[in-house]
C-alpha cells in the first residue's frame, strides 16, 4: 500500500528493519511505493550455541528461545542491540528477575549524554508511555542490562541502544509470560552462519 514503509513490514511480519533492509536493497526504505514487492526474510539458520534458554545472536539482530530443555523447539523475535560505542557484551549469564511496569533508573553515564543534549532525564522513569523499558522487563545477570520492550517499536532491529536488548512490545509480553528466572542466556556475535 502506498501508506507502508519497511518499519511497518517489519513489524507486521516480526523481522527487525535491518533484516528487511538487506533483503530488499533497492527497496526506498521510507517510501516503498503502492504494489512494490518485498522480501520478507522469514527463515533462520540457528547460531552455533546450546539448545536450551535464550540465545542472542548480535550480529544478526535475533533472539532465540529454546522452551524446551531438549531443543526440538524454537521462538525467534528481532531484537535492537547497543550501538556502536554502547556494545551489547557477549557470554554467558541468566535472567536473574523479571519485572513489569518496571521503573528505569538511567545510570549516571547515560543520564550525562542526555545532559549534553539539552534533554535531562530524572534519576527514575516511572513505569508509563515515557518509559523506555517499557511493559516488561528480564534482568540479566550482566549489571545493567536487560530484555525489555519499548516506547520506540520503530527501532526494533537496529543498533540503537545502549547496550540493552530491545524487544516489539507484544514479542516480550509472551516472552515475560514464558522465561522463568533463572533461564540460561547466551550471548554471542556470530556474523556468519552455515546450516
Amino acid at each position: 500500500r502506498y501508506e507502508d514503509t519497511l518499519v511497518s513490514h517489519a513489524r507486521e511480519h516480526n523481522v527487525g528493519f535491518e533484516s528487511l533492509r538487506r533483503a530488499n536493497p533497492t527497496v526506498d526504505a521510507w517510501l516503498p511505493g503502492e504494489g512494490t514487492e518485498v522480501v520478507i526474510p522469514a527463515r533462520f539458520v540457528l547460531p552455533q550455541a546450546p539448545r536450551r534458554g535464550i540465545v542472542i545472536n548480535v550480529a544478526e539482530l535475533r533472539l532465540y528461545y529454546f522452551p524446551e530443555r531438549d531443543g526440538s523447539r524454537v521462538i525467534t523475535h528481532p531484537i535492537s542491540i547497543g550501538r556502536m560505542d554502547w556494545a551489547t557484551p557477549v557470554g554467558k549469564t541468566s535472567v536473574i528477575n523479571k519485572r513489569a511496569n518496571p521503573s528505569w533508573y538511567p545510570p549516571e553515564s547515560i543520564r550525562a549524554e542526555h545532559a549534553a543534549r539539552n534533554d535531562p532525564l530524572p534519576r527514575v522513569v516511572p513505569p508509563g508511555p515515557d518509559n523506555p523499558l517499557g511493559k516488561h522487563a528480564l534482568y540479566l545477570g550482566l549489571a545493567g542490562y536487560l530484555i525489555h520492550g519499548t516506547n520506540r517499536p520503530s527501532g526494533v532491529g537496529m543498533r540503537v541502544t545502549h547496550g540493552c536488548i530491545r524487544m516489539f512490545p507484544e514479542d516480550i509480553e509472551a516472552l515475560y509470560s514464558m522465561v522463568p528466572a533463572g533461564t540460561e542466556v547466551h550471548i554471542v556475535n556470530q556474523p556468519y552462519k552455515v546450516g
